[in-house]
């Protein structure tokens, strides 16, 4: 009998995979087979064992099409929207990884990365590690959200305006300081000036500073001027460090180098570029 549901189950893999869909809920196989929880986790565990199903989340399944086999898990983009839609979150694709869909392609992106309105744990799925940030306010910068069609359907990522605001945003995640320059240098051209500025506003003073900064060192002002304005709008603007990580032990913390009077960034050391 259990070897019966196990079977079921495979049958049931390998028909949505010959139909195109690789993921599916415990309660849909529950209700196509015809069983209980018991029995399909049991079904589920033995074909996860056979490396031929994921369980990312409780509940959520992503079948393994036999191409993906030797990753252990078909590429994040196939069911990422699928799976954020089961967990009622909005997110997007973001940072190195949107920027790398958007061209820059000066590294190789380890992390598939997702900002989303929930704090969540990573997952690694087959080769893949799928690592969240998180993002209280996803609705203020919705404008800056775009679909993008994947093998199985759509997923959401971040505009080239958003995502560098986001590098700034979430310096943990995009690799420091010359990381972030040397990604601007691919992406910049790819920025649309008054999307920037709109979405500015909706991000903190001194990323929109070092943002703004970066971007007229690496000879792209004109994609900043608006956002600019946008900044003088809000106000007296304090200074801020370009990196923080150069001041954070006062007994080595280098003198500037320079003081941007039109962004109010102090500058410790010159980002470097990979070219």
């Amino acid at each position: 009998m259990v070897h019966d549901q196990r079977s079921a189950l495979s049958a049931h893999v390998a028909s949505l995979l010959s139909a195109g869909q690789v993921v599916f809920t415990s309660q849909q196989a529950e209700q196509a087979l015809g069983v209980g929880r018991g029995a399909l986790l049991d079904a589920a565990e033995r074909l996860q064992r056979r490396k031929a199903l994921i369980r990312p989340r409780q509940g959520f399944y992503v079948a393994v099409p036999p191409q993906f086999a030797s990753w252990g898990a078909p590429p994040p983009s196939w069911y990422i929207d699928s799976l954020m839609r089961h967990e009622h979150q909005s997110y997007y694709v973001g940072l190195l990884k949107a920027a790398e869909l958007h061209g820059a392609t000066h590294q190789a992106v380890m992390e598939f990365q997702i900002v989303t309105s929930k704090r969540m744990p990573k997952i690694k799925a087959g080769r893949n590690l799928i690592v969240f940030y998180y993002r209280k306010d996803i609705a203020a910068v919705e404008s800056g959200i775009e679909d993008r069609k994947t093998d199985t359907g759509i997923m959401k990522i971040s505009s080239p305006a958003l995502t560098a605001l986001d590098l700034l945003r979430y310096p943990q995640a995009a690799g420091g300081i010359d990381n972030v320059a040397t990604v601007l240098t691919d992406l910049s051209e790819k920025i649309d000036p008054s999307q920037l500025a709109a979405l500015s506003d909706a991000a903190e003073r001194p990323v929109v500073q070092r943002l703004g900064h970066l971007l007229e060192r690496l000879g792209h002002a004109d994609r900043a001027n608006l956002m600019h304005a946008a900044l003088t709008a809000r106000g007296a603007t304090p200074w801020t460090e370009l990196d923080r990580d150069e001041t954070r032990d006062p007994d080595f913390t280098p003198a500037p180098q320079e003081h941007d009077d039109r962004w109010r960034v102090v500058v410790r050391r010159t980002p470097e570029v990979d070219e």
